[in-house]
């Protein structure tokens, strides 16, 4: 068998972010808005923008930003529109040493974009474009692309993209790639037809609405959660619980971690990708859980200190203990 070209390929979104904050943006509290709050400016007026920032966005991008950060060979699958858009993302990707080999440059769909207004209180709306992101079809990939990896971090696949969620998780199998899955909106809205792929999938990354959503139960409920989990799925179950820290399990054991104190807080934007992709690259290093807790969280917690979804990440030489070190608790399911 040819050697692994890469040591990870991620696969989703990429896009074009743009960070909008004004002190003009009031937070409302109304039932109108289906979160019970909006974020609202005067109708019919003008309104100054204190700070704008332009960046890189997308699940796809951010892991991979993560993983070349972290010494890592990586590649991605994704697209994006033969447009600035798109050779912002590509031009980022190149710079930190990315293959794009397998990105798609559609002449035709515009590259994604998201606007991100934030208000003075730290409340955020962001409205998408999923342009190009959502329509990569399964004629314009070449499965092949699996030979070259040892591992693979997908992420949502949402529009015309999710046609590419079986054959990439059923190929992979069939090559000995391992599996690390970070599903989104069209993936949970499979309901329990998302069961039966769950065992192609080494590392699955959910929170604990998505975790409730999946099993049918309390998110309270966190035993019974990870019980009906680890029926599902032969590898580790990663549950994140935002200010509550996170929780694993490989089936015979599960941990617990509180979450690192914020020594600075900008943009949550990004979060869990940063989380997802330092878990796995700790996977990749070491195959120690414990270190993937530390080096996730971390990597979560630094990329809060900016604006932007893959801004301020740790880099290979930052310690994980950066933050603090994390007191993680092992008990035998």
């Amino acid at each position: 068998m040819a050697e692994k070209k890469y040591d990870v390929i991620t696969i989703g979104s990429a896009t074009r972010d743009i960070y909008i904050q004004s002190k003009a943006m009031q937070s409302v509290k109304d039932n109108v808005f289906h979160t019970g709050e909006g974020i609202c400016v005067p109708s019919g007026s003008k309104v100054p923008v204190e700070d704008l920032q332009f960046t890189t966005g997308g699940s796809a991008v951010n892991a991979a930003v993560t993983f070349a950060y972290q010494g890592l060979k990586t590649a991605i699958v994704c697209k994006v529109g033969a447009d600035n858009r798109g050779d912002s993302v590509k031009e980022l990707l190149d710079e930190l040493g990315v293959s794009t080999e397998h990105m798609v440059m559609d002449k035709d769909l515009l590259t994604a974009v998201s606007i991100i207004f934030h208000s003075p209180g730290g409340e955020r709306s962001i409205f998408v474009y999923r342009g190009a992101s959502s329509h990569l079809r399964p004629e314009e990939v070449d499965f092949d692309f699996l030979k070259q990896a040892k591992w693979i971090y997908m992420t949502h696949l949402g529009g015309e993209s999710a046609a590419l969620f079986e054959p990439i998780l059923k190929t992979a199998k069939d090559k000995g790639v391992k599996v690390a899955l970070n599903p989104g909106s069209t993936q949970f809205k499979m309901g329990e037809d998302l069961v039966p792929f769950l065992k192609y999938v080494d590392v699955l990354f959910v929170n604990q609405e998505e975790a409730a959503l999946l099993t049918g139960m309390d998110f309270k409920k966190e035993e019974e959660i990870f019980k009906k989990l680890d029926e599902w799925i032969d590898g580790i179950i990663v549950m994140t619980k935002g200010p509550d820290g996170v929780s694993v399990s490989d089936g015979k054991n599960k941990w617990d971690a509180p979450s690192l104190k914020e020594p600075k807080f900008v943009d949550r934007t990004g979060a869990g990708d940063a989380f997802g992709a330092g878990f796995i690259t700790a996977m990749i290093k070491t195959d120690s859980i414990e270190d993937a807790i530390q080096l996730g969280s971390a990597n979560a917690t630094a990329v809060l200190g900016e604006w932007g979804s893959n801004r301020g990440l740790l880099e290979g030489n930052d310690s994980p203990e950066k933050f603090g070190k994390l007191e993680i608790k092992r008990t035998k399911v």
